[in-house]
């Protein structure tokens, strides 16, 4: 992998991110929200995206983690 990545994406960089952001994948659409964690992964609600498992992947895709897209707040 080339290291760059989109704009708004994560990056692998929790300094992009605060506790509380949202990240959707890139690929699918599926959206990590801390509040609801990931059930299917094992990851209790109230885990922020950057302390998710090093080996966590989209749960729906398996899409890779530092290409999340951080989801604008309204």
């Amino acid at each position: 992998m080339s290291g760059s990545f989109f704009a708004g994406s994560y990056g692998g960089n929790a300094a992009n991110i605060d506790a509380a952001s949202r990240l959707e994948c890139p690929v699918c659409w599926y959206l990590y929200d801390p509040a609801n964690g990931d059930e299917l992964s094992q990851v209790p609600p109230g885990t922020a995206f950057a302390n998710l498992p090093a080996d966590w992947c989209c749960p729906n895709c398996g899409g890779e983690r530092r290409a999340f897209l951080v989801v604008a707040e309204d």
